[in-house]
């Protein structure tokens, strides 16, 4: 089946949702693991701790295997997952994490790792890791624990489009370290629910990775989800095991309800992926791992413009990794490590439009420690910029804004084109908080799309009704502002913007500033 364009973005947000929302459900869990559980009414937070001790938003050793394999996935030029090629950059990717880069690890992963650490960079690295692995197994020695399944994601993204193919490379990269078929079984259903989940929006993938598994086994474990969708995700505590990780994700992830879509009161059903990623953590023990399990999924099914903006700006990692990381890797395994037509995601810097290359700013009407602007605003010097965070509603380079940390850079998944965003009224949403966030920090913030004149006066006439002012007013009195950019409003966009306050939405004759369709989405 061919794609549409709107179906193909759509698709590509639950791609870079993959690992984004694995390692937020991984840093959201770290605080919490193996400590009392929290309850119904506690709020899980990102304020690190933990067993590293790992700093707020830090992820742990499940995103940094998960890292592991996604490097080794976008750096091959292997067909097939099963080429031992790829297997052995797998392995060997293990090995200097183990010796370099690990916080934590456990005891079946760390066994085989060193009992194989002496076979680094040679040919037969992984075949010596298979071997350490099975014959830890067929000892007797415990082998299904839930180290494969933390990490498995980027294997369901390599090869979308073939179920049977995924699911072998997510049994064999499970055995690399878990020989234990339970483990094995594990990551063929987790990575065909990620997988079906990126295709086409919903969790019935999970089911059909049953389906994918020896026929002997399939009907134990439907009977184990039976009892995932029926309890609590609480009421499965011995979670270090592989099958009771797996069902308290899928636990955490189907009893928790999807919001009703209603902007004005402020719920929105992409808030799922918080809400149950939460659960997930409220599951207790292994806390960090059980969301990472359940936000590999979450994110496949929701998409990066689903993952809240506070939660983006806090993640990082081993390697220095960061939100924007996470998303560029997750894309770049999906499409064979080939960018788009705009160079994106592997661009430094992402064009400027060919009518906005000159760089455009001025001060919002209701806040001046905020600035809209353009793309062009990253050609700058930064001492001119004179701002100390950075919210972009456009794809931008990897250089773009470079001087900006990270951690106040903030990359939100809003497309200018109608139908395009999956979630739009909780994306714009979320763009405006970001901006009202950065601001009660006291941070002086540039808030910009490609050529300012439809993301960004939408957004900003959002925050100004986080500040009390009314829609018309909002958006009539910040294209004023913009006039000499020429604002052009995508009436969808404007929409949103009157939905999430529950006001009507005016005729054109009610309009005192331009609305059209925009030019260029990106």
């Amino acid at each position: 089946m061919a794609l549409t364009r709107t179906r193909a973005t759509h698709q590509d947000d639950r791609v870079a949702g993959v690992l984004l929302a694995a390692a937020c459900g991984d840093a959201l869990g770290v605080p919490y693991e193996f400590r009392p559980r929290l309850t119904q009414d506690q709020t899980p937070q990102m304020i690190g701790g933990g067993l590293g001790p790992y700093a707020p938003g830090e992820y742990s050793d499940d995103t940094q295997m998960a890292v592991c394999i996604a490097q080794a996935l976008v750096d091959t030029e292997a067909v097939a997952i099963q080429d031992h090629h790829i297997l052995n950059e797998i392995a060997d990717s293990f090995l200097s994490w183990r010796t370099m880069g690990a916080t934590d690890i456990g005891t079946q992963t760390a066994a085989v790792l060193d009992a194989t650490q002496y076979d680094v960079a040679t040919p037969w690295v992984a075949a010596a890791m298979l071997r350490a692995s099975h014959s830890r197994w067929h000892t007797g020695r415990p082998s299904a624990g839930n180290g494969s399944l933390m990490r498995t994601a980027p294997v369901a993204l390599y090869d979308l489009h073939d179920a049977h193919e995924t699911a072998d490379a997510a049994r064999l990269v499970s055995e690399l370290t878990h020989a234990d078929p339970q483990a094995g079984d594990a990551c063929v259903i987790w990575c065909e629910g990620i997988r079906h989940a990126v295709l086409h929006g919903d969790f019935k993938g999970v089911r059909k990775g049953v389906e994918l598994l020896p026929e002997q086994r399939r009907d134990w474990w439907h009977t184990r989800l039976d009892e995932a969708e029926s309890e609590d995700p609480h009421t499965f505590p011995n979670n270090g095991y592989v099958v009771t990780a797996l069902q308290a994700a899928w636990s955490a992830i189907t009893r928790t309800p999807v919001p009703v879509d209603d902007p004005a009161n402020g719920t929105f059903a992409a808030d799922h992926l918080r809400l149950a990623l939460e659960a997930a953590v409220r599951a207790g023990n292994d806390t960090d791992t059980v969301a990472a399990i359940a936000g590999a999924l979450l994110g496949a099914r929701w998409g990066a413009s689903a993952v809240p903006w506070h939660w983006q700006r806090a993640i990082h990692g081993w390697h220095e990794i960061t939100a924007r990381d996470l998303i560029s890797l997750g894309v770049r395994i999906s499409h064979q490590n080939l960018p788009d037509r705009h160079g994106w995601p592997l661009a430094k810097h992402h064009p400027r439009n060919a009518d906005a290359r000159t760089p455009y700013r001025v001060s919002h009407p209701h806040d001046d420690g905020v600035i809209l602007g353009n793309l062009a605003l990253a050609d700058e010097d930064p001492a001119a910029l004179d701002v100390d965070a950075v919210v972009s509603l456009c794809r931008v380079g990897s250089a773009d804004f470079a001087q900006t940390p990270a951690s106040d850079h903030l990359q939100i998944w809003l497309i200018d084109r109608p139908g395009a965003n999956a979630h739009g009224h909780y994306t714009l949403d979320q763009a405006a908080r970001a901006v009202h966030g950065l601001r009660q920090e006291g941070k002086r913030v540039l808030l910009h799309c490609a050529a300012g004149r439809s993301r960004t006066p939408t957004v900003a006439a959002r925050y100004s009704g986080l500040l009390g002012i009314d829609p018309t007013t909002a958006l009539t009195e910040i294209c004023q502002a913009l006039a000499p950019n020429r604002p052009f409003v995508n009436f969808e966009l404007e929409r949103f913007v009157f939905d999430l306050t529950g006001a009507p939405h005016p005729t054109p004759g009610e309009r005192v500033w331009n609305a059209r369709a925009p030019l260029n989405p990106w």
